[in-house]
């Protein structure tokens, strides 16, 4: 799923905070930059004025109109044809500085969203980043429910009909948080991070069978929902004859493995569903160890270590 934003978008999205004020090329509202389209390039989402390899969102603040006006006509003319020509997504005046003539001109006449922001030019890098960053960054939604569990992002699946629902419904009430139930998306955010959140539509709510939908947070309170969380985890339910039976190395370790989410190897642990189990005790028990690993504590290998002692001593 390929993510984009126009313009417009991105102009109502941080109108408020960057006290944005839109001067020309306001019929360049529907201007859309595709997530595809930041892929190995040079340049940067949001930057500084560039003439040659041009940002995305390019931002003049005292320097870079300061550096225009030591232009003679010609050259001036022809730097500003290049800077529209490049078809950015919107040009920034940091500071509430008077913008050019000529440069409302020509954003006028090419339908470049040319705006003005009171803001200091860092700040307006900062915030254009990381915004466009975050929203086109490559995402997925997965089946699902994803839980905080021990303050990590544990995402729950399985087949329908094992008890997923169920199983959040029990962490629940042991204290843990909602972020998502059935599809929660995520976004790669960074190389090593995928943020998980959940559909405007299904926000706070879990479906049960025999129950029908849940409110969580009426339910249980404001705590008892997250907004978002980084998956660390996946717990896989599945039926005894669909897990592989243990050998002997699984029985130390777990039946552990990875699963591909979009560039990064999510660690997995499977779950066989069986009569009398508490999966909401083993699921608890699998986030403690998952964090254990995480610091370099792994019980297994501890135990193989001391059997291996024990043998030597032995001998």
């Amino acid at each position: 799923m390929h993510a984009s934003i126009s313009a417009g978008q991105l102009f109502e999205q941080l109108r408020e905070r960057l006290d944005l004020r839109w001067i020309a090329g306001e019929s360049g509202r529907c201007n859309t930059l595709e997530a595809v389209d930041t892929v190995a390039r040079r340049p940067s989402l949001a930057g500084y004025l560039n003439a040659i390899y041009p940002n995305k969102v390019q931002i003049l603040g005292t320097e870079e109109l300061s550096w225009l006006d030591t232009l003679d006509s010609r050259q001036r003319w022809e730097t500003i044809q290049k800077i529209v020509h490049f078809a950015p997504l919107a040009l920034v005046i940091s500071k509430d500085q008077s913008c050019p003539e000529d440069l409302r001109i020509a954003a006028e006449e090419t339908d470049t969203p040319l705006w003005s922001s009171p803001k200091r030019g860092h700040e307006l890098l900062n915030h254009l980043q990381y915004h466009l960053a975050r929203t086109l960054a490559p995402r997925v939604t997965l089946h699902g429910v994803f839980m905080e569990v021990y303050s990590i992002g544990v995402l729950v699946t399985g087949e329908p009909g094992l008890g997923k629902s169920e199983l959040a419904l029990e962490l629940i009430t042991r204290g843990h948080r909602l972020v998502a139930d059935d599809a929660p998306e995520f976004t790669q955010i960074a190389p090593d991070v995928l943020d998980g959140t959940c559909p405007e539509l299904l926000q706070d709510l879990l479906e049960v069978r025999g129950l029908g939908v849940l409110n969580i947070r009426d339910m249980f309170g404001d705590t008892a929902v997250k907004r978002n969380k980084y998956l660390r985890l996946i717990v896989h339910l599945a039926q005894p004859s669909a897990a592989p039976s243990p050998d002997g190395l699984e029985r130390l370790t777990g039946d552990l493995g990875s699963r591909r989410v979009l560039d990064l190897d999510v660690p997995t642990v499977t779950l066989p569903v069986m009569a009398g189990r508490n999966l909401a005790v083993l699921t608890e028990a699998a986030a403690r160890v998952h964090i254990l690993r995480a610091k370099g504590v792994d019980p297994a290998a501890a135990f193989m270590a001391r059997h291996s002692h024990f043998l030597e001593r032995a001998t």
